[in-house]
């Protein structure tokens, strides 16, 4: 029997599972890691981290799944972040997170030294900070003797790949989310990279998706137990990794995922100019695929943040209390920008904010307005994309947020359209392990991988009509809200990040 190892580098967590040909999990093991903040604006993580928790998830499945049966291994990868090494390939220093703002002052240098134009035929992207062209340009204002160690620059899960296999590679999905890659040619761009002062270099080589990139080393197979020369594949970023999780290599299709940060995203056969630039386009799983989406920065870290403050950790009776809070939390409303926004507003430096909290509001209204709050910023994601011509007319829900009931009827009501849920919840190691399968020629393409291993849950949530006209009014309100506040929210910012 043929086994099939997906590996998935989150933002909190690192999540290893192993399927059988048919899609069965035979073994999963997950190890949560913090998010590190030395300062205002910042966010980073340790690289070791990463691979510690690597090496414990696959210790743990093997205990369960036979190492000489694992056949491939595949990764899926927060998106963003850089990785500075030396010429050791050792970490210079920790990572940059795709959610650290200091890089500010850069992304407004680029800005200037790039024309709109340029931004969006070059780039098709607005440029924001936690993207590793903006992070990268910081490390070598601030942190000089870093910058000159840095021989070689990857995205996160390019680490753990580094890590098994002793070769440094990437693939097209992640780098095309780094500002630095040419999306429509498929391959570092010298243009950007030039006018950007940098050199082209230090950025690895990289591949398709389901290519192969190399075998697991005789060092990291003695460290994780995995057998030597087991096949590892290129793998792709955790927006592309989720839609092959959750069945979604056709051109027709739409995801909303609800992790850390949250998004809308559509497959398509182009690659898409934004004029406002309020919009993400990034390669696909192949040449000739691209995929377009809306995100918003603080989706689950959002209940996360306010769970925390509550000291809340019973997932089960929060869904019980605010599904006895109708639609609109008694009249408070979320802003779910604590760390900025990226669709559609475009700016690091606005915080989050509730608004209508009165003598009547409960724990559960403020619960229950965060969720609606963010499902508000992911709406806006779906007008963002509207706006070029994609609209979907059902979606396939993902992340933490599709494991809550009663947040997955908040999604149908607001957006109107009915939801489709994957069986297996950690859909970017489904989708890595699929990926995984198709490298290793077991299956054929990843339509056959999907048809294969990609099963949903029998229950469709459908949209309450209702619902939606309430959802509509508050949803007004919600983006009047930020059009009224914006000044005083940048101005509160950049107090609190200086205090």
């Amino acid at each position: 029997m043929a086994l099939l190892m997906g590996i998935d580098l989150g933002t909190s967590s690192l999540k290893t599972i192993v399927i059988d040909e048919q899609g069965q999990v035979m073994g999963e093991s997950a190890r949560s890691y913090a998010l590190e903040s030395p300062a205002a604006g910042y966010a980073e993580q340790d690289p070791e981290t990463w691979w510690q928790a690597c090496v414990a998830t696959i210790q743990d499945v093997l205990k369960v799944c036979p190492a000489k049966a694992v056949t491939a291994i595949s990764f899926s990868g927060q998106m963003h972040g850089l990785v500075a090494l030396d010429k050791n390939y050792q970490p210079v220093r920790p990572a940059i997170l795709h959610c650290d703002v200091r890089s500010a002052k850069q992304v407004e240098h680029l800005n200037q030294l790039f024309t709109r134009d340029e931004v969006i035929n070059w780039m098709m992207n607005p440029i924001y900070t936690g993207f590793l062209l903006p992070s990268l340009l910081w490390l070598k204002a601030n942190e000089p003797k870093n910058f000159d160690k840095t021989a070689y620059v990857c995205l996160p899960k390019d680490y753990i790949k580094l890590k098994l296999t002793g070769e440094l590679s990437s693939d097209f999905s992640d780098a095309s989310a780094t500002l630095a890659f040419d999306i429509e040619n498929i391959a570092w761009s010298k243009r950007i990279l030039d006018k950007a002062g940098l050199p082209i270099a230090i950025f690895p080589k990289c591949f398709e998706t389901t290519e192969n990139i190399g075998t697991v080393c005789r060092s990291a197979a003695e460290t994780t137990g995995l057998k030597p020369d087991t096949l590892v594949v290129a793998g792709g970023g955790d927006q592309v990794m989720q839609g092959i999780g959750n069945g979604m290599v056709g051109l027709d299709k739409a995801t909303v995922n609800i992790g850390s940060s949250g998004q809308v995203c559509f497959h398509t056969d182009r690659a898409v100019k934004n004029p406002s630039l309020s919009t993400n386009c990034f390669c696909g799983y192949k040449k000739g695929r691209w995929i377009l989406f809306g995100a918003t920065m603080t989706a689950g870290l959002s209940l996360s943040w306010w769970n925390k403050v509550l000291g809340e950790s019973d997932y089960k009776k929060m869904n019980e209390d605010i599904s006895q809070i109708p639609a609109g939390s008694g009249g408070v409303l979320y802003l779910p920008y604590l760390n900025g926004e990226r669709t559609p507003h475009v700016n690091p430096n606005i915080s989050g904010l509730f608004m209508g909290v009165n003598l009547e509001t409960t724990k559960a209204h403020m619960t229950r307005a965060v969720m609606e709050g963010v499902t508000f910023s992911l709406m806006a994601c779906i007008e963002s994309c509207g706006y070029l011509g994609y609209q979907a007319n059902a979606l396939v829900a993902s992340g933490g947020g599709a494991r809550s009931k009663p947040w997955l009827q908040m999604q149908a009501d607001v957006f109107n359209l009915p939801l489709a849920v994957a069986k297996i919840q950690e859909q970017a190691s489904l989708g890595a392990a699929i990926v995984a399968g198709v490298g290793a020629g077991l299956y054929k393409d990843l339509n056959e991988g999907c048809t294969a291993a990609v099963q949903y849950e029998e229950e469709i949530i459908q949209p309450n009509a209702a619902e939606h006209m309430i959802y509509q009014d508050y949803y007004a309100l919600y983006k009047k809200a930020f059009a009224d506040s914006k000044d005083v929210l940048e101005k509160l910012t950049q107090r609190g990040r200086n205090s």
